[in-house]
C-alpha cells in the first residue's frame, strides 16, 4: 500500500547580513529507507543528517524507517548554516504524526539540535528576526538569552529540546540588561590638543572623516579611540541595522544595543576579505561592522594599496558590493573614516626635537601610499604633535561632556534646518543644492573661490569643504555660513602636513 506523507516548515537562511526566507519541505514515502536532502544545501546541512537522527531518537520519537527526502525551496538559492536542523527534525515528526504542525504553525523555525535534542542557538538571530517580522511570522528558536529589543521580544517563541513541541510549550526570550557597558575614554584624559579636539568635535557633529598626521606617541590613537565618547547614541532604527550585522558576525551586541556606536579598529595586516567581507559564506567585515559607528585605521599608510582602494565606494555610498558566482550581496557600511599615520617610514619628519633620518623621497613615497582619491575623500587633515609636559601631567582643559555639548548642539540645529527646508543630509546633496543650505553672502563666496584656486581644490574637495563650514554653522547656531566658518574647514582641510603642503 503506497505511503506519502508530507509537512512544509518556514525557515531561513543568511546571505550577506539579511536572512531570507527559505521552505523546508520535508516527504515520507515508501521506498529504499534513506535521508535525502536536496536544494543547494552546504556541508553544515549536509551533516544535519545525523545530528537529526540521534537528536530525534534520544528525544524519544521514532526516526521512521522510510524513505525521507528534504527539499529546500527556493532551489536556486545556495543555503548556508546548522539553523535547519530543528525545521528538518520538525518537519519529519509533524509528517509521520508524531507531534502537532500547530507547534510551529505561523512561526519561522531555526535552531541547531544537539545529539541529546536540546535545541542550541545559531549565529544571526537577529536577522532572523528580522526576517520572521517582515513576513509576519514570530521566531522559534533556542531558548537561551537572546540579545534583543524590548519591542520586539513579544515575537520570539523559544524551546528547550525537540519535546518541547509535544505540548507546544515555549518560553521568553530573556532581554539582556545594559549595565556595565564600558565607556570609551574621556577627552580629558588627553593633555593638550586643542585642535585636534576641535577637529574632532567639528567631525561629530557632521560625520566627517578625519586623517591625523603626526609623529609616534603624539596621541593620534588616544584622540581616535575616545570619539565615540562624543558621538550621539544610536537610533531605535540604527541600533537594530548595527546589531543585526554584529549578530551575524557572532560579534558581541551588548554596548549596541545599550546606543554606543561601534568603533572598528582593523590592523593594518587585515586582507580585504577582513575589511570588505567575503568567504563561504559571505561574512560582513571591519567595513560592515562599522556601519553606523567609526572606522579607525592606524598606521593608515601601511595598509595594502588595494585595500585601501576598496574604501573609496562606502565611504561615499555608504554600503558595498560583494560579487560571486550566485549573485551580488549588498552589505551596509555607512560609517564615520578616522585614519592616523606617522608623516614618513622613521616617523619623524618635521619633528621640531627628534631628527628624520628619511629622504625627500621617501617621504613623499610614503605619504603617497595612503593615495589622492582617497585622501580627496577624507573631509578633515590635522596635524597632532606630542603636547607639553605641563599639559600631559595637568590633563586636557576640553573634556568629552563639553565636546559633546557642541556636537548635540550642532546636529540638532542641523535637523531643525532640513526639517525646515524638507532636505537631506547635505552629504547627499550636490554642489548647487550645498551652497544654497550654506547661503553665504558675496564676500564670503568671493573669499572661498580664492582659497579653491590658491589651493587647487577639486569639485569633491570644495563641496566637502563647504559640508565641513555647514558643520561649523551648525555648532555655531548660525542661519548662513560666514567667512570665520569657511577658514576654519579649510584650515582643518588644505592646512601644511609634517614633511609638506597637503
Amino acid at each position: 500500500m503506497a505511503s506519502f506523507k508530507q509537512c512544509a516548515v518556514r525557515s531561513a537562511t543568511i546571505i550577506g547580513v539579511r536572512a531570507e526566507p527559505v521552505r523546508v519541505e520535508v516527504v515520507v514515502s515508501n521506498g529504499m529507507p534513506g535521508f535525502s536532502i536536496v536544494g543547494m544545501p552546504d556541508a553544515a546541512i549536509q551533516e544535519a543528517r545525523e545530528r537529526v537522527r540521534a537528536a530525534i531518537r534520544a528525544c524519544g520519537f521514532r526516526m521512521p524507517p522510510e524513505k525521507i527526502v528534504v527539499n529546500l525551496a527556493p532551489g536556486s538559492l545556495k543555503k548556508t548554516g546548522s539553523g535547519f536542523d530543528l525545521p528538518m527534525a520538525l518537519g519529519i515528526l509533524a509528517a509521520t504524526g508524531q507531534i502537532s504542525p500547530a507547534s510551529f504553525q505561523n512561526a519561522l523555525v531555526v535552531g541547531e539540535l544537539s545529539l541529546e535534542g536540546s535545541i542550541k542557538p545559531v549565529q544571526g538571530i537577529l536577522a532572523y528576526l528580522m526576517c520572521a517580522e517582515r513576513s509576519g511570522f514570530d521566531l522559534v528558536c533556542a531558548s537561551s538569552s537572546v540579545p534583543l529589543f524590548p519591542s520586539v521580544s513579544s515575537q520570539i517563541r523559544t524551546a528547550r529540546t525537540l519535546s518541547s513541541f509535544v505540548k507546544g510549550t515555549f518560553g521568553k526570550p530573556v532581554v539582556p540588561a545594559a549595565d556595565g557597558v564600558q565607556g570609551a575614554g574621556d577627552y580629558g584624559d588627553v593633555g593638550g590638543h586643542p585642535t585636534a579636539k576641535r577637529a574632532m568635535q567639528i567631525a561629530a557633529a557632521g560625520n566627517h572623516g578625519v586623517l591625523m598626521m603626526g609623529p609616534p606617541g603624539s596621541g593620534k590613537t588616544m584622540l581616535a579611540a575616545r570619539l565615540p565618547s562624543i558621538l550621539p547614541p544610536l537610533s531605535e532604527r540604527e541600533r537594530i541595522e548595527a546589531a543585526q550585522i554584529h549578530s551575524v558576525a557572532g560579534e558581541d551586541v551588548s554596548s549596541i544595543l545599550a546606543g554606543r556606536r561601534p568603533f572598528r579598529a582593523p590592523h593594518h595586516s587585515a586582507s580585504m576579505a577582513g575589511l570588505a567581507g567575503g568567504g563561504t559564506p559571505i561574512h560582513p567585515g571591519e567595513l560592515s561592522l562599522a556601519h553606523n559607528g567609526v572606522l579607525f585605521l592606524d598606521e593608515i599608510a601601511e595598509f595594502g594599496p588595494g585595500v585601501l582602494q576598496a574604501i573609496r565606494k562606502p565611504v561615499e555610498e555608504g554600503c558595498i558590493a560583494i560579487t560571486r558566482v550566485e549573485g551580488n550581496v549588498v552589505m551596509p557600511s555607512r560609517f564615520m573614516l578616522v585614519a592616523a599615520s606617522n608623516p614618513c617610514p622613521c616617523g619623524y619628519c618635521g619633528d621640531d626635537k627628534v631628527s628624520c633620518s628619511c629622504s625627500p623621497t621617501q617621504v613623499h613615497a610614503y605619504q603617497n601610499r595612503i593615495g589622492g582619491p582617497l585622501i580627496d575623500r577624507i573631509d578633515i587633515c590635522i596635524d597632532v604633535w606630542r603636547s607639553d609636559f605641563q599639559d600631559v601631567v595637568e590633563g586636557g582643559a576640553m573634556d568629552s561632556a563639553a565636546l559633546r555639548s557642541g556636537v548635540m548642539a550642532g546636529r540638532s540645529f542641523a535637523f531643525e534646518r532640513w526639517s525646515r527646508a524638507d532636505t537631506e543630509r547635505p552629504d547627499t546633496l550636490s554642489v548647487k543644492a550645498l551652497m544654497v543650505e550654506c547661503d553665504m553672502d558675496s564676500g564670503t563666496r568671493t573669499y572661498l573661490q580664492g582659497m579653491a584656486e590658491a589651493y587647487v581644490l577639486s569639485g569633491r574637495g570644495i563641496m566637502r569643504t563647504l559640508a565641513v563650514a555647514r558643520t561649523i554653522a551648525d555648532i555655531d547656531q548660525a542661519a548662513r555660513v560666514g567667512r570665520a566658518h569657511v577658514a576654519e574647514a579649510l584650515n582643518l582641510r588644505v592646512r601644511g602636513r609634517a614633511g609638506g603642503p597637503s
